[in-house]
């Protein structure tokens, strides 16, 4: 709102520095230091008032060291991190960026899935929460508007070959660029000309074959949206590792989207141009901030817990985030944690059904499930986890980078 206040102002009366606004690094500076500042004063009194409600945390006994003393946390700290991200959205980011109404969508979507389970679970008294089911369609179902709206919306474009050339009048550099288009292109690691063309699976339908791309499209949106929200909820088990791990990733992703969103450097480096997608920055900049200050309280010994309040929509924004910068096909490296623990839960699962079945009694590969616990398990401080896991997660941001050059 604040963007179109001052372009108003500074159209209308020429007021000084109302020109800042325009530019998109300036409001995501804005962004993240209003979402610190909601997170970190405003959090303490949603803590309260969570505390006051007898709005805890029920801890089932699995045996693992500090268990115990976490029951009765504060829960749905989830809503401290929704309320940090969309307010200095609402107020630094354009409201008419389709990206940025998909991001809000996804928040407030997530966030209502997460929001019910943590209801059912305190209130109702259910430990189990939401059935899985309706957690899954709600999923599905946001990957297909996700996915729907990529590929129809006529605004959803990137350009070839970002600049063929430059026009130079004195000082003033400007770049010469080709036409906006419609792409089903994606970004493949390790790959020599970095791009897949989801057409290239129905290649064989002959010509008309880009018509039905979206049969692939929107299943795969789908697919990874309900994966990657998954993950991070597995990921959600020990204090500050989900939200320490999540601002890695969004961090990382968020320096993909201002690369991808300016046309100099996005060609300099060979990546794919998408007009429109700076803007991206600035909620990226605002989701960093109230997932850092949600740490302050997060960080053990936890003074409240996101739930899945929070562990889902973190994990439906960073999803969609990769998708429109189309760096889904890199979520394996650089969400390698979440990855990581939800592999080590369908492991577990999938070996004990099959010893059973086999010999009549279930055994385990890891002492306990998602990985977290199976740490915990060996005697490993969850601190000491936490904080191994965030340089791991550092790590995999790193070949991330690298993967892109390395053709």
């Amino acid at each position: 709102m604040l963007y179109y206040l001052f372009e108003f102002l500074e159209k209308e009366y020429q007021l000084p520095g109302a020109t800042l606004f325009q530019f998109i690094t300036f409001r995501a500076a804005m962004a993240v230091m209003v979402s610190l500042l909601i997170a970190t004063v405003y959090g303490k009194k949603i803590i309260l008032f969570l505390q006051k409600k007898q709005i805890g945390e029920t801890v089932r006994d699995l045996g693992l060291d500090g268990q115990k003393q976490k029951a009765g946390t504060p829960t749905m700290g989830g809503l401290i991190i929704i309320l940090a991200t969309l307010i200095p959205v609402l107020l630094f980011a354009r409201l008419d960026n389709l990206y940025i109404i998909l991001l809000i969508v996804t928040t407030l979507w997530m966030g209502t899935i997460g929001f019910i389970d943590d209801y059912i679970k305190i209130f109702k008294k259910d430990k189990e929460g939401l059935k899985g089911k309706f957690k899954i369609l709600g999923q599905v179902v946001l990957g297909l508007i996700v996915g729907a709206t990529l590929y129809f919306h006529p605004e959803v474009t990137i350009k070839e070959n970002a600049i063929v050339g430059i026009v130079q009048k004195g000082s003033n550099v400007t770049p010469i660029a080709v036409p906006e288009i419609k792409s089903m292109k994606t970004t493949v690691p390790l790959v020599k000309n970095n791009e897949l063309d989801y057409t290239a699976f129905i290649s064989w339908m002959g010509d008309g074959a880009a018509d039905y791309a979206w049969l692939i499209f929107i299943p795969i949106v789908m697919l990874i949206v309900t994966a990657v929200s998954n993950g991070a909820n597995l990921t959600d088990g020990i204090d500050g590792l989900a939200a320490g791990t999540s601002a890695i990733i969004v961090l990382t992703l968020g320096i993909f989207a201002w690369v991808s969103g300016n046309i100099i450097f996005s060609d300099y480096l060979d990546i794919m141009f998408i007009p429109r997608s700076g803007e991206l920055v600035v909620f990226i900049a605002a989701f960093v901030g109230a997932l850092i200050g949600f740490l302050w309280y997060n960080a053990f010994p936890a003074s409240v817990f996101m739930g899945d309040t929070g562990s889902l929509t973190i994990g439906g924004v960073i999803a969609v985030i990769a998708i429109i910068i189309r760096k889904e096909l890199i979520i394996p490296v650089l969400c390698g944690i979440f990855f990581a623990e939800s592999i080590s839960v369908m492991l577990q699962v999938a070996y004990f059904k099959y010893t059973k079945k086999r010999t009549g009694e279930g055994k385990r590969i890891f002492l306990m499930a998602p990985l977290h616990h199976h740490y915990q398990k060996k005697g490993h401080h969850e601190s000491k986890i936490v904080t191994r896991f965030w340089i791991v997660s550092i790590l995999l941001a790193i070949i991330t980078f690298v993967t892109l050059k390395v053709r």
